[in-house]
Order: C-alpha cells, then sequence, then structure tokens
C-alpha cells in the first residue's frame, strides 16, 4: 500500500518555486476580483458593478494591506505602504511611468494572444468591446479621485484626461474653442510612435477609440458629445495622431 503524505505539496517547494508561487496567487487574485466584477456588470448592469466596485475597493485595500504589512513587516499610513510615502516626487513619477506603461504592455499582449491565434478581425473586436468597458470604469476611478460633480462639465474632464493612465506615457494637449468646445489632441502615441520607428503604418485605432472617448466623456458629464476629427487609419497632421472635440450639450 502507498505510503500516505502528510504534508502538502506546497511545503515540498523550494524557495524559488514558493516565490513564483506568490505571484501566481497575486495573479489569481487579479483575475478573480475581474471575474467578480464583469460578473455583476452582465447581471445588474454598469452602475451597480461601479457601485459595488467602490465599495469591495475600499473595504477590500485596507484589510488586504493590513495583512500583508504584518507579514512582511512594513507600515502603512491610510491603506499606504509608508515606504511609498517616504520616496521623492520624482521616484513616485518614475513609479508612475512604470506602472502605465506596464498596462500597456498588458494591453499588446492580450491583443496579440487574440491576434496571433485568432486573427486581426477578432482582436480588434475584443480590444474594442473591452475599451468599451474599461473607459467608463477608468473615468469613475478619476471622478472619485477628483471628487468631481456628477455632471463636471468640459473642465472636469480636461483633468479627469489628464490622470488616464494614458496621460503618464503619450504626449497629450487640449485647444479650447469656446466655452462649450474642447479639443482633445493626442501629439504623440507610444504605440503609433513605435510603429513609425519600425516602419510600419498607423494602426487602424478609431473604432476603438470611438468606443473609448465617446464612453469616458459620458461617463465624466453625460452632456458630453463626443466627434472625432481625425483618428487613424484616417491622414493626420504631423502635430497629432488623432483629435477628439467634446462638446457640451445643454438636455432639453
Amino acid at each position: 500500500m502507498p505510503e500516505a503524505i502528510t504534508t502538502s505539496p506546497i511545503e515540498r517547494m523550494d524557495n524559488q518555486e514558493l516565490a513564483g508561487l506568490v505571484v501566481d496567487f497575486m495573479h489569481r487574485i487579479v483575475v478573480h476580483y475581474a471575474l467578480w466584477f464583469n460578473e455583476v456588470w452582465h447581471q445588474m448592469g454598469q452602475e451597480k458593478a461601479l457601485e459595488a466596485l467602490g465599495t469591495a475597493f475600499d473595504r477590500g485595500l485596507p484589510i488586504q494591506m493590513n495583512r500583508l504589512s504584518k507579514t512582511l513587516g512594513f507600515p502603512v499610513q491610510q491603506g499606504i505602504p509608508q515606504a511609498l510615502l517616504d520616496m521623492t516626487k520624482e521616484r513616485i513619477l518614475g513609479l508612475l511611468d512604470a506602472v502605465a506603461a506596464n498596462w500597456l504592455a498588458n494591453d499588446g499582449v492580450w491583443f496579440q494572444a487574440i491576434e496571433f491565434q485568432h486573427g486581426m478581425n477578432d482582436a480588434k473586436r475584443c480590444n474594442d468591446s473591452c475599451w468599451g468597458r474599461f473607459s467608463p470604469v477608468e473615468a469613475w476611478a478619476i471622478k472619485r479621485l477628483l471628487h468631481l460633480p456628477e455632471n463636471a462639465g468640459l473642465e472636469g474632464l480636461q483633468q479627469a484626461l489628464g490622470l488616464r493612465l494614458y496621460a503618464r506615457i503619450n504626449v497629450q494637449s487640449f485647444v479650447w474653442e469656446n466655452d462649450n468646445s474642447l479639443v482633445f489632441q493626442m501629439n504623440d502615441c507610444r504605440v503609433q510612435s513605435a510603429r513609425k520607428r519600425k516602419g510600419l503604418q498607423d494602426y487602424p485605432c478609431k473604432s476603438g477609440g470611438l468606443v473609448e472617448y465617446t464612453g469616458f466623456a459620458r461617463s465624466i458629464d453625460s452632456r458630453i458629445q463626443t466627434e472625432c476629427i481625425g483618428c487613424p487609419p484616417d491622414a493626420h497632421p504631423q502635430e497629432w495622431y488623432c483629435s477628439w472635440r467634446f462638446t457640451l450639450q445643454e438636455k432639453q
């Protein structure tokens, strides 16, 4: 008869294997968190999903940080590791840039995971649908950070666009045409600039952009209308890759 095993496979791992398992556990947490959010959105709608997301974040962050701080021995202030608070402004900005670049890299590897296996059409379809979900969530998160009112207007939109993940890795600018019309320009796009250096044509991102910018602006203020001035595959001047006009229209 085989001898009974009294220890778990985890306890028989060496340090390198255990460290890898910690990373894998973290990854599973992220996936599970996202699945919860997606399922609530699917079953109960966007508004209730965002409400639940706020509750889960506000309750979950201190629980998780306190547990990790006790395990690893680092102090925490109001849910933020003290080591992060003690960094210089330059180092924190550098960390923000690295996190934003990692976000873009993740977006790219997901796109290619579908493109290489199933083709460009399926990849673009999934990409555009993903932006349809992510843009309102990012707008919601920024509104919470800035304490913006429900209808924040074009001034609120300008503030919010400056806190997007894209704002740390791309170069963007604004032109006020009048009090009710704001033009946003993406002067340097990390993705498109990389393609240009490789001698490739612009990536045709207009379909995704229409979903992305319309959803973001509407989530900041439901009165804002979005118009695409130009976005690849459209021709565009050297000074920008894409440009969008946001107009505030009072509801009747």
